[in-house]
């Protein structure tokens, strides 16, 4: 049965809705089709910007409306949320992008809701539509999208958040924080949307979100828009057998549908049914969409290269806008005249949005530094310097982070701790009947127990999963916490780290951020540690801006800067050194559940006059010992700490450098590129008519570390190498 019929020219009974047609009356299958001919009219104008210079780049979402403007009419904007990729322009349209914002978008405007002008256009993002910023990265979205989602189930179990039913729900703000808002029933129908490529698919993140989605029964619903080619790489050339929704059927609990993503009745109602399957909590749904690409994959492409004149002409024939048009008109649902008459409205719309947008005003080149780091929150303020409340033993700095993150837990009940091996028991009926793991070095022991399990769990052994599921975790405003078992192992972490951890808040314009914290344990001094439990390398992530990096020596900086990073609203590497976590010389009291040390403040840990080592980590403690022998031929040194790494403390160095006029670097990390030339660098630029005598750094050679003790002691830097440069530079 129609929906509605059309007697001269005219439609009538509109209100009617007609089941063959998906439940979709005449209004909205009509509106389906303009949000279709706009998302094209939207690229075909971006591609005319760009030749004629106004825009610097574009990539398409043509052939892919179809699918999209279904995904948006089944969806809630800034109820349920979104991890959208670049040729998703069609489903931003349906939940209430306007064409003015993608086009200031393209034009890099300064007003651009998504990125203020700071990514390529297409890199969607809505803070009011629950939008989260995207990416260039293919992949990465799929395991934040995990974490999004196990935030919305967490904020509807978690005792004691005071706004926790509005920010189980719509319409968060920067960094997680929602507006007022009853939102009680939200989080028991949310759903989170991620969208990827057919190309995508071949990266490992997305297997391990769908480990995940599947293990936990997630409520996230997949969309995979397979136009057949990852730039000019056909599926049958990455894809075994040719299809990846075949390869995925196997995963428990997950609802796969293939559909013909170019005919949008075919597509709404393999969306509602994907939808209504994760909104009732059965879990994750997976929607693999054949679609087309009539156009290149961007302007900095040329398909012709790689595609005949048949397959492109093939393609043409399943243009989603093409067939629906021709549908409407078949069932009697427009004329020809409404929809060229529809098509002018379009146009003038696109023509309006383009004016604007090509007059709006740039960012001003002051702003350029502007929100690499929270504008409101500095780690490095006298706000986070308190005093300490000594209490009981002296104990490890193991044991003091324990502590730390004990107090933090109790005290803000949207901390969650996970990672390899941190939980008690992933067991819980068993928690009783055993000591329970909490870490290979016991860091989180105890924590589940205390906590529950919805605050402290094992993740699998994939270290991206556990990064990209803690941003999209903090994305929502809970406070993740998290280890990398050994820092050898971060790197299948670096893309979520570098491109995604570190640049959230930077590339959305601070309408969005992730203040995680990353615990790492790193170094060597082992004995036995050997190439794969030795390394160091925090120059590395000192490339990263956007993260601030810690690095304790002692018990009590342990507790203090923990504290500072879990409190701070920037994401935070801390780094704990291996070999410090049971050391007797740098225990101490706990010094308070409020300790707190600003970051970017070194500690002078030795007085002297002649020259001044500066050091970190594991390494203090040689320079230290190093010291007390050369005091012994009348050497008078100074112990400089810089306990955080980024930002670190220049006045600090600079203060040393002036008392004492010789400077050593002494590090862990191999000599080349380690942060010491950073900081031999900067010394000699600014400081250099305070030198009597040039900057000497000690660090470890430039090869992995051993497992032969005998080797190890010739890797890494001991007190006795430090020793040397004092004694050699005395001489100077």
């Amino acid at each position: 049965m129609k929906g509605s019929a059309v007697k001269n020219g005219a439609a009538r009974d509109t209100r009617e809705r007609a089941p063959s047609y998906e439940g979709l009356t005449r209004d909205e299958l009509v509106g389906a089709f303009r949000t279709m001919l706009l998302s094209r009219r939207l690229d075909d104008k971006e591609i005319q910007l760009k030749n004629q210079s106004l825009i610097f780049f574009q990539i398409s979402g043509a052939g892919h409306e179809a699918i999209l403007t279904a995904a948006g009419l089944t969806l809630k904007p800034g109820h349920d949320w979104f991890y959208p990729y670049y040729r998703d322009r069609a489903l931003c349209l349906a939940l209430g992008v306007t064409p003015l914002e993608m086009l200031l978008a393209a034009v890099a405007a300064k007003d651009d809701p998504s990125s203020g002008g700071r990514q390529m256009p297409s890199h969607w993002g809505h803070q009011k539509l629950n939008i989260v910023s995207s990416s260039s990265p293919t992949g990465t979205q799929c395991l934040q999208a995990i974490g999004c989602a196990e935030a919305g189930i967490l904020y509807g179990r978690l005792p004691g958040i005071d706004d926790r039913a509005a920010r189980a729900g719509a319409g968060a703000e920067r960094g997680g924080r929602a507006p007022a808002s009853d939102g009680a029933s939200a989080s028991e129908d949310e759903v989170v949307y991620v969208s990827l490529g057919e190309g995508t698919t071949s990266e490992g993140e997305f297997w391990e979100s769908l480990n995940t989605a599947c293990t936990k029964r997630l409520p996230v619903v997949y969309l995979v828009e397979d136009n057949g080619y990852a730039i000019s790489v056909p599926r049958e050339v990455q894809t075994p057998g040719g299809s990846i929704s075949r390869l995925v059927r196997s995963f428990p609990g997950l609802h796969v549908v293939e559909v013909d993503g170019t005919d949008f009745l075919a597509s709404y109602r393999a969306f509602t049914d994907a939808v209504a399957y994760a909104r009732a909590r059965k879990g994750p749904a997976f929607v693999h969409a054949s679609v087309i690409r009539p156009y290149s994959h961007s302007l900095s492409d040329d398909e012709r290269l790689y595609k005949t004149a048949d397959e492109r002409a093939e393609e043409a024939k399943r243009d989603p806008i093409v067939k629906l048009r021709a549908f409407l008109i078949e069932e009697g649902l427009a004329t020809d005249r409404d929809l060229t008459d529809l098509a002018k409205d379009v146009d003038a719309i696109v023509g309006d949005a383009s004016d604007q947008a090509v007059k709006a005003p740039k960012p001003s080149p002051d702003t350029a530094t502007l929100y690499v780091y929270s504008p409101d929150v500095d780690p490095a303020s006298e706000a986070f310097q308190t005093a300490p409340a000594p209490e009981g033993k002296l104990d490890t700095m193991v044991a003091a982070i324990n502590r730390t993150i004990k107090d933090e837990m109790a005290l803000n009940p949207r901390i969650v701790v996970f990672g390899q091996d941190v939980a008690d028991c992933s067991h819980e009926e068993n928690l009783e009947a055993v000591a329970g793991k909490g870490g290979v070095f016991k860091a989180t022991h105890g924590l589940q127990k205390a906590f529950g399990s919805d605050r402290v769990f094992n993740s699998p052994l994939a270290e991206a999963n556990i990064i990209g599921r803690a941003i999209g975790m903090a994305t929502r405003g809970l406070k993740p916490v998290v280890e990398i078992q050994f820092f050898d192992y971060i790197w299948p972490a670096m893309m979520q780290l570098r491109d995604e951890m570190s640049m959230l808040r930077y590339r959305s314009n601070n309408t969005f951020s992730c203040p995680a914290v990353v615990r790492v344990a790193i170094g060597g001094y082992l004995r036995g540690g050997a190439p794969y439990h030795s390394q160091s390398g925090e120059s590395i992530f000192a490339h990263c801006p956007g993260i601030r990096i810690a690095y304790p020596s002692n018990a009590q900086d342990a507790a203090g800067l923990l504290r500072t990073a879990i409190r701070c609203d920037d994401p935070v590497l801390f780094l704990e050194h291996k070999h410090l976590y049971r050391q007797t010389y740098n225990k101490s009291e706990y010094p308070g559940a409020g300790y707190m040390i600003p970051f970017g403040r070194s500690a002078v840990r030795r007085e002297g006059t002649d020259l001044v080592v500066i050091t970190w980590g594991a390494l203090v403690q040689r320079a230290l010992l190093a010291a007390q022998q050369a005091e012994k031929d009348g050497i008078s040194v100074m112990v400089v700490d810089l306990r955080t790494i980024v930002p670190f403390d220049w006045n600090g160095i600079a203060d040393a450098v002036k008392r004492t006029n010789r400077v050593i670097v002494a590090h862990e990390d191999q000599l080349t590129c380690g942060f010491g030339a950073e900081l031999v660098a900067r010394i000699a630029d600014e400081l250099f008519e305070h030198l009597d005598a040039p900057v000497r750094r000690v660090a470890a050679l430039d090869t992995p570390v051993a497992y032969c003790p005998a080797l190890e002691e010739v890797i890494l830097p001991q007190s006795s190498h430090v020793l040397r440069a004092i004694q050699d530079l005395a001489r100077y």
